[in-house]
Protein backbone atom coordinates (compact mmCIF):
# COMPACT_ATOMS: atom_id res chain seq x y z
CA UNK A 1 0.00 0.00 0.00
CA UNK A 2 1.34 3.41 -0.97
CA UNK A 3 2.12 5.92 1.72
CA UNK A 4 -0.10 9.00 1.85
CA UNK A 5 1.57 12.06 0.33
CA UNK A 6 0.11 14.02 3.24
CA UNK A 7 1.56 11.78 5.96
CA UNK A 8 4.08 14.38 7.17
CA UNK A 9 1.41 17.09 7.28
CA UNK A 10 -1.02 14.83 9.15
CA UNK A 11 1.64 13.87 11.71
CA UNK A 12 2.62 17.52 12.19
CA UNK A 13 -1.04 18.51 12.71
CA UNK A 14 -1.54 15.65 15.18
CA UNK A 15 1.54 16.73 17.16
CA UNK A 16 0.35 20.33 17.29
CA UNK A 17 -3.16 19.34 18.38
CA UNK A 18 -1.78 16.97 21.02
CA UNK A 19 0.32 19.76 22.48
CA UNK A 20 -2.61 22.18 22.59
CA UNK A 21 -5.45 19.87 23.67
CA UNK A 22 -5.80 17.70 26.72
CA UNK A 23 -6.86 14.08 26.18
CA UNK A 24 -10.62 13.79 26.27
CA UNK A 25 -10.85 17.58 26.70
CA UNK A 26 -10.25 17.09 30.42
CA UNK A 27 -9.93 20.26 32.45
CA UNK A 28 -6.91 19.80 34.71
CA UNK A 29 -7.09 23.16 36.45
CA UNK A 30 -10.32 23.72 38.42
CA UNK A 31 -11.89 27.09 37.80
CA UNK A 32 -9.99 27.66 34.57
CA UNK A 33 -13.19 28.83 32.89
CA UNK A 34 -12.74 32.07 34.80
CA UNK A 35 -9.32 32.51 33.19
CA UNK A 36 -10.42 31.44 29.72
CA UNK A 37 -12.65 34.26 28.59
CA UNK A 38 -14.99 32.70 26.08
CA UNK A 39 -16.76 35.73 24.69
CA UNK A 40 -14.12 36.55 22.10
CA UNK A 41 -15.60 34.38 19.35
CA UNK A 42 -19.09 35.87 19.67
CA UNK A 43 -20.74 36.98 16.39
CA UNK A 44 -23.77 38.66 17.96
CA UNK A 45 -23.98 40.47 21.26
CA UNK A 46 -26.98 41.35 23.41
CA UNK A 47 -27.84 45.02 23.49
CA UNK A 48 -29.89 45.88 26.56
CA UNK A 49 -32.64 48.53 26.63
CA UNK A 50 -33.14 49.37 30.29
CA UNK A 51 -36.27 51.44 29.62
CA UNK A 52 -38.09 48.34 28.31
CA UNK A 53 -36.95 45.92 31.02
CA UNK A 54 -39.64 44.68 33.43
CA UNK A 55 -37.10 42.87 35.66
CA UNK A 56 -38.65 39.44 35.14
CA UNK A 57 -35.17 37.87 35.44
CA UNK A 58 -35.83 35.41 32.62
CA UNK A 59 -32.59 36.42 30.88
CA UNK A 60 -30.70 35.84 34.11
CA UNK A 61 -32.38 32.48 34.66
CA UNK A 62 -31.96 31.14 31.13
CA UNK A 63 -28.41 32.34 30.41
CA UNK A 64 -26.45 29.08 29.99
CA UNK A 65 -23.03 30.49 30.91
CA UNK A 66 -24.07 32.39 33.23
CA UNK A 67 -22.82 35.70 31.94
CA UNK A 68 -25.70 37.86 33.19
CA UNK A 69 -25.61 39.38 36.65
CA UNK A 70 -28.14 41.60 38.37
CA UNK A 71 -27.23 45.08 39.56
CA UNK A 72 -28.39 46.62 42.83
CA UNK A 73 -31.72 47.61 41.25
CA UNK A 74 -32.34 44.16 39.75
CA UNK A 75 -31.50 45.03 36.16
CA UNK A 76 -29.37 42.61 34.15
CA UNK A 77 -25.72 43.35 33.52
CA UNK A 78 -24.00 41.46 30.72
CA UNK A 79 -20.49 40.14 31.17
CA UNK A 80 -19.18 40.31 27.62
CA UNK A 81 -15.98 38.50 28.56
CA UNK A 82 -18.00 35.29 28.82
CA UNK A 83 -21.19 35.92 26.81
CA UNK A 84 -21.13 33.78 23.67
CA UNK A 85 -23.99 35.66 22.03
CA UNK A 86 -26.31 32.68 21.88
CA UNK A 87 -29.36 34.96 22.03
CA UNK A 88 -31.35 32.90 24.52
CA UNK A 89 -31.70 35.98 26.73
CA UNK A 90 -33.19 38.01 23.86
CA UNK A 91 -35.43 35.15 22.85
CA UNK A 92 -36.82 34.72 26.38
CA UNK A 93 -37.28 38.41 27.14
CA UNK A 94 -41.05 39.10 27.11
CA UNK A 95 -40.55 42.89 26.96
CA UNK A 96 -38.08 42.74 24.04
CA UNK A 97 -35.59 44.68 26.15
CA UNK A 98 -32.69 42.68 24.73
CA UNK A 99 -31.77 42.92 21.08
CA UNK A 100 -29.07 40.84 19.41
CA UNK A 101 -26.79 43.00 17.26
CA UNK A 102 -23.78 42.03 15.18
CA UNK A 103 -20.53 42.20 17.12
CA UNK A 104 -18.13 44.88 15.94
CA UNK A 105 -14.45 44.29 16.69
Amino acid sequence: MAESPFKADIERAQRELTEKMTPGAIVYIPGSSVINKTGSWRVFRPEFHRDKCVRCYLCYIYCPEPSIYLDDEGYPVFDYDYCKGCGICANECPAKAIEMVREVK
